[in-house]
């Protein structure tokens, strides 16, 4: 399975409709593709990422 990484108005739902498309992810491969620039925009702009997408984020060093 491929997990794509979204950012999402805090006032949808989880399954809601997303702002944006940021990334996916792909366990099994053990890919990636971060649109590291919209993260960070979505970051400053006071977005909250999920446990899972934070390790992913900080996995690609993203976090330093």
């Amino acid at each position: 399975a491929v997990y794509r990484i979204v950012a999402i108005d805090v006032q949808s739902r989880r399954e809601g409709r997303d702002l944006r498309k940021v990334g996916f992810y792909d366990p099994i491969k053990n890919q990636s593709y971060l649109n590291v620039p919209a993260i960070l925009y979505f970051l400053e702009k006071g977005a909250q990422p999920t446990g899972t997408v934070r390790d992913i984020l900080k996995k690609a060093e993203v976090f330093k």
